[in-house]
């Protein structure tokens, strides 16, 4: 009873994180320092750059965020395309001076504009793949990885491929971008910088010649090199967004263990390439909330022959049917799909569905997999694609929309609350799983504490009694009986937005006023964290004087 007491207590969880950070928010244990780092970082990652300060002469977009932006940080369905030439008798040329294998699609000055040359003979698509977490991947050992590639399967297993990161240091693994080119996240940022913004840096002054042609940098470009802003500090930008990519947190998965859909994932052979978990380096040299943690990213981060399914790009060592295993975390936001983003709109559901048949082209390393996911029965199937729903699932989203608030608590198709009153045993593929996060069970104060946690700023003490309400509410429902996660002593008027005993037009006024995302607003008066439509509703039926 002790417990229950202080965990209800207002300002009882500043001990330390209890849920698990959303897609796009900082990994738990940073110190201060990395904190500010970033969000000094996540600035950076979202600044447009202008010709006056480098952009260009040929450019993708204008800043990171353009394209990781679902959520920031995360995967986009920007593409860019990629261009060679395939010999007659083989052999790629990624006609480097004809300014391959990367289109540049936007230019400074039609002077400058790519075009895809006629020599080309291959052209793909490539969409953007998320960077969340990248410190944590970064801090995989090679060692871990060559394991993995070990252990499979001569059918499937995978190249790793070795390389020297831009940055010097000695060689290691590749893991970061389609052709697991680039093995650090600093060479990752000035890579991208360079060749989808054309920024130069210190890594990489030299600017890339739009079509290959060296008249067009001196007709088109007037920036001295490097580009890279340098701030007060004296961080450079690439610095900046390296710091923010490293430190961003994996994303979250629920339930974490039990679901029947990845011991299916195992059987038919998806995790032979789609390994479940690392650990990583437990190094002094690395930052404490980078050491020795253990991730679930659903990568083994290795070359695979994806055959008719592939690219038919080479690059490097990587060749034209190589193609780097996707991370599966956070895969339930991702829209769309596969490398050159073929799979897109439907469902979670069809865009899964058909990835998986994607394993199955011809000379593809994932055919065996796909045969056997063809093989399983219907609620085998279905089974095993509600386990990949839930990664990147946070703990309770109840009705899955990726947001997380008082809707939850009760309204959500799986809210909290009614979770909490079932009489059964709740397992792990069980909708209300979202909601146990100490995996006992049932829905207990201890898994609403952790609610509170999730929910931030919409946990409120509106009465002044020192606890918060909604663990008031979750152990007296009737305390909320219009259920919209406030307590009803606190609304007794519900839509009196300025608390005048009247509700009228000047409390429209105030709704219109806070119209959009609004947390803890006069305006919120349903308290879901969005002032609109509902809100006005709210006032409309209550119109009058307050009782």
């Amino acid at each position: 009873m002790a417990l229950l007491s202080s965990l209800l207590l207002v300002g009882s969880f500043a001990g330390g994180p209890l849920v698990q950070p959303r897609m796009g928010e900082p990994l738990p244990a940073l110190t201060p320092v990395e904190l500010d780092r970033f969000i000094l970082g996540l600035e950076a990652f979202q600044k447009n750059f202008s010709p006056e300060e480098g952009l260009g002469p040929g450019f993708n977009q204008t800043s990171c965020a353009s394209c990781h932006n679902n959520p920031v940080g995360g995967p986009g369905a920007q593409m860019v395309t990629r261009f060679g030439r395939m010999g007659k008798k083989g052999g790629f040329d990624p006609l480097d001076g004809l300014g391959g294998s990367l289109l540049q699609a936007n230019s400074l000055d039609e002077v400058c504009q790519e075009f895809i040359p006629a020599s080309a003979n291959v052209t793909s698509m490539r969409v953007t793949p998320g960077a969340l977490a990248y410190g944590l991947v970064e801090a995989i050992p090679d060692a871990s990885i060559l394991a993995v590639r070990d252990a499979q399967p001569m059918a499937q297993r995978g190249t790793a491929r070795m390389g020297t990161p831009i940055e010097g240091g000695p060689e290691r693994v590749g893991r970061f971008g389609w052709k697991a080119q680039l093995a650090t996240v600093l060479s990752f940022s000035v890579d991208a910088s360079l060749q989808e913004m054309g920024i130069t840096s210190a890594l990489l002054p030299v600017e890339n010649a739009p079509q290959g042609d060296w008249d067009n940098v001196v007709e088109c470009d007037f920036v001295a090199d490097p580009e890279e802003p340098v701030d007060a500090e004296g961080l450079s930008f690439t610095q900046s967004i390296t710091d923010f990519q490293r430190y961003l947190a994996p994303p979250p998965q629920m339930p974490l263990t039990g679901m029947a859909g990845e011991a299916l994932f195992t059987s038919t052979g998806c995790a032979v390439c789609h390994t479940p978990a690392f650990t990583t380096r437990n190094d002094l040299d690395l930052e404490v909330a980078l050491r020795g943690i253990a991730i679930r990213p659903f990568s083994d981060w290795l070359l695979h022959d994806m055959g008719a399914a592939a690219d038919g790009i080479a690059d490097g060592t990587a060749d034209v049917r190589d193609m780097r295993t996707p991370p599966l975390w956070g895969v339930r936001r991702r829209n769309p799909m596969w490398h050159d983003g073929r799979v897109g709109g439907g469902t979670f559901e069809t865009r899964v569905v058909e990835s998986i048949e994607l394993h199955g082209a011809v000379g593809s390393q994932g055919q065996a997999a796909a045969a056997a996911y063809s093989g399983l029965t219907v609620a085998d199937r279905e089974a095993l694609i509600r386990f990949l729903n839930s990664l990147g699932r946070a703990q309770f989203d109840g009705d899955g929309n990726d947001v997380v608030d008082l809707v939850d608590l009760h309204e959500a198709e799986n809210a909290l609350i009614p979770c909490s009153m079932v009489d059964a045993i709740i397992g792990p593929d069980d909708p209300c799983a979202v909601h146990d996060i100490d995996i006992d069970g049932s829905i207990t104060s201890l898994d609403v504490a952790m609610y509170v946690q999730a929910i931030g700023d919409l946990a409120i003490d509106c009465d002044g009694d020192q606890v918060i309400d909604v663990m008031q509410i979750f152990l007296d429902p009737f305390l909320d009986a219009d259920q919209d996660g406030l307590l009803d002593s606190c609304t007794s008027c519900p839509g009196d937005t300025n608390g005048n005993g009247l509700v009228d037009t000047n409390d429209i006024l105030v709704v219109l006023s806070d119209w959009g995302t609004c947390q803890n607003c006069p305006g919120d008066v349903n308290g879901d964290g969005m002032v609109g439509v509902d809100d006005i509703l709210v006032i409309i039926a209550a119109w009058g004087d307050c009782p």
